[in-house]
């Protein structure tokens, strides 16, 4: 280790209680608005402070655009909902150019910034809106800027897109497309509350008072902490068990046949595997985690824990797959099990 990296990992242990304490704090407050639902915050946080949108899906009325209000109030970013519906426009969402008239009669054209100008914006029912629409966001998404009359507009960091999406299969509603899917860094899945939670969400939402998130960190702080996150280093092993997991999600085709890492069944239902920021995703999750467990390394559970929210909207089922209504999760876990008796055993998989 160089001593430029040995005082980087001094000072990012120094920071790791910092970071702990935060995502407590922010568990805490978010805690005091939202029922159970642990996993799905947990996946939330990771990441915001990986820096990476996140895509909410589940039926309508199980939380996910009260999850994310909740979050923007225990954080000091702009916050911007946009409700996304079939006549929305792209316009709507980016800005537009509009004449303006000065009061000596001279007009001039000016850039009316549209919501996507905020810190964290809540895209509410995405799959709502048509699919000229959902692409207005694949730039900012990707490039953390907007395009308009041939200007580009620079968005503020952090800038973080959460998504709410109904189950594609319900009326009224378009697929987002592969591209746009991408761009997540997690797709996250909103289950349905148990009788005890169901209680607990009735006692708070229909009392006197309705609970409040308080504010607990700042901008500069998150950016501080997101920082220091990528400084988290990961070992040789520990990369290469992301990657391969990633090529176990391919089938492979004519020109590129499978490799030994694929499964029988993806192999069969499998169209499109992840694409590499779907190993971006896996590490930069595994060192968010990481540091939440107090540890300056990445471990290979990291990667295992995050395989699915990283996974899922990354595997693009065939014909068959989809007859069958197989389950990308499924397929993922065979992926992670496949992959862990080959290191177990120390042979080729």
């Amino acid at each position: 280790m160089t001593e430029w990296d040995d005082v980087a990992q001094q000072r990012a242990e120094r920071e790791s209680g910092r970071f702990r304490q935060l995502v407590a704090a922010l568990r805490r407050e978010v805690g005091r608005v939202i029922v159970g639902m642990e996993g799905v915050v947990e996946n939330t946080l990771i990441a915001l402070l990986a820096g990476g949108h996140v895509l909410l899906e589940g039926v309508p009325g199980l939380g996910k655009t009260l999850l994310v209000r909740t979050l923007s109030e225990a954080l000091d970013l702009r916050f911007a909902r946009i409700q996304f519906t079939p006549d929305l426009m792209p316009a709507d969402i980016t800005g537009t150019t509009v004449l303006r008239e000065a009061a000596g009669g001279e007009r001039d054209f000016v850039f009316q910034h549209g919501p996507v100008f905020a810190n964290v914006v809540l895209a509410d029912e995405i799959n709502r809106a048509t699919p000229k629409t959902q692409s207005a966001l694949l730039e900012a998404m990707q490039e953390h800027s907007v395009s308009v009359a041939g200007t580009t507009h620079a968005l503020e960091e952090p800038f973080l897109v959460f998504a709410t999406q109904n189950p594609i299969e319900m009326e009224g509603t378009y697929p987002l497309p592969e591209a746009q899917l991408d761009r997540f860094l997690f797709k996250v899945r909103v289950s349905f509350p148990s009788l005890g939670e169901l209680h607990e969400i009735m006692n708070r939402t229909t009392g006197a008072e309705v609970p409040h998130a308080e504010r607990v960190a700042s901008r500069d702080e998150i950016l501080s902490l997101a920082a220091i996150a990528r400084e988290v280093p990961v070992a040789e092993h520990v990369q290469d068990f992301a990657l391969r997991l990633v090529l176990a999600t391919h089938p492979g085709d004519a020109t590129h046949p499978p490799g030994d890492e694929a499964p029988e069944s993806v192999r069969r239902f499998v169209r499109y595997g992840a694409s590499p920021r779907g190993a971006q995703a896996l590490l930069l999750a595994g060192k968010v985690r990481a540091l939440m467990a107090g540890r300056f390394n990445v471990a290979t559970e990291d990667v295992k824990a995050s395989a699915l929210p990283s996974l899922r909207h990354r595997i693009v089922l065939n014909f068959e797959g989809q007859a069958e209504e197989i389950d990308p999760d499924d397929l993922i876990d065979e992926a992670v099990a496949r992959l862990e008796a080959a290191t177990e055993q120390d042979v080729p998989v």
